[in-house]
C-alpha cells in the first residue's frame, strides 16, 4: 500500500442547522443538519439552483454559514488555522486553471504545501513518493513533465483530483467530479472514489451515478433538504418526481439487474 492515506484517523462531518444567505438578499441555503461518518461517499444531488455548490462552499470553507455551523471530529471548521484545515480536507473544484505554465508533477506537489512551514518547501524521498502515488492512483505519470495548459479538460480534471490526493486529506471534496471526462475515465475516478479510505463528499447531476458510488445522498430543491440517507431510499419516484418536477420511474435493467431511474416530462 502506497503512503498516502497513511492516517488512519477517525473523520464525522458534521452540519448542524447550517444555513446561507447573500448579502442583505436572498436565502439560498435554508438551514440543513446530517452527519456523515468515517469513510462514507456522500452525494449531492438536485436541480440547477437547489444549494448543492453553496452547501459545498460551506463544507471546504469558502464561506462561513449565515447560520448554524460545520464541524470535523467535533471541531468547529472556522476555530483552525487554514493551513491545519488544509490538511484535514481537499477540494477540487469544476473551474480548472487552463494558463498554468506549471507542469503537471510541479502541480500535484502544491498538494504538500499545507505541510510546509514558511518558505521552506520540501522535497525530499518521502514527499516526493506522495506525489508519485497520487500521479499513479490518476495514471498521470506519463504527463508528469508535461505543462497543464497543454492537456484536454479530462486530463486537467484528473491533475486537480491528484493534487487534492497529494494533500493526504481526512475529507475530500468534490464538485461534479466527472465533467469533463470520458466514459472510461468518469468509471475509473468513481472506483477511485470507492476505494478511497476516507470520507467523501461530492455533488452529482446523473442521480443513477450517483446511487452507484454513494453511500448516502442528500436530495436539495430550492434550498431545502428532501431527504438525506442511502439512496434506494431518498430516490424515490415521488421525491424525485418532486425535486426536479418530472415524471420519474425506477425500473430494472436487465442483464445487470441494477435498479435506474428513468424520467418523463
Amino acid at each position: 500500500m502506497s503512503t498516502l492515506f497513511k492516517k488512519n484517523m477517525f473523520t464525522q462531518l458534521s452540519i448542524k442547522n447550517a444555513s446561507w444567505s447573500e448579502p442583505k438578499g436572498k436565502q439560498i441555503l435554508h438551514p440543513i443538519s446530517f452527519e456523515l461518518n468515517q469513510g462514507r461517499v456522500l452525494g449531492i444531488v438536485g436541480p440547477n439552483g437547489a444549494g448543492k455548490s453553496t452547501l459545498l462552499r460551506l463544507i471546504y470553507r469558502y464561506r462561513p454559514p449565515t447560520s448554524g455551523y460545520v464541524t470535523i471530529n467535533g471541531i468547529n471548521i472556522w476555530s483552525i488555522p487554514a493551513h491545519k484545515f488544509a490538511q484535514l480536507v481537499g477540494v477540487v473544484l469544476q473551474e480548472q486553471p487552463a494558463d498554468f505554465t506549471l507542469t503537471v508533477k510541479e502541480i500535484v506537489t502544491l498538494g504538500r504545501t499545507p505541510y510546509n512551514s514558511g518558505f521552506a518547501f520540501s522535497q525530499g524521498a518521502f514527499e516526493n513518493q506522495i506525489v508519485q502515488g497520487a500521479l499513479d492512483k490518476l495514471h498521470l505519470s506519463e504527463f508528469a513533465d508535461r505543462r497543464l495548459e497543454t492537456l484536454s479538460g479530462g486530463e486537467r480534471q484528473r491533475v486537480m483530483v491528484a493534487r487534492a490526493l497529494a494533500q493526504e486529506p481526512l475529507l475530500l471534496v468534490l464538485d461534479e467530479p466527472t465533467n469533463h471526462l470520458d466514459i472510461r475515465h468518469q468509471l475509473e475516478l468513481l472506483t477511485l472514489i470507492r476505494d478511497l479510505p476516507i470520507t467523501i463528499v461530492t455533488s452529482f447531476h446523473d442521480l443513477n451515478m450517483a446511487a452507484r458510488v454513494c453511500d448516502d445522498v442528500l436530495l436539495l430543491k430550492a434550498g431545502h433538504s428532501l431527504g438525506f440517507g442511502r439512496p434506494d431510499t431518498v430516490f424515490s419516484e415521488t421525491t424525485v418526481s418532486e425535486a426536479f418536477c418530472v415524471k420519474a420511474c425506477q425500473e430494472r435493467l436487465v442483464p445487470s439487474n441494477q435498479n435506474h431511474l428513468t424520467f418523463q416530462l
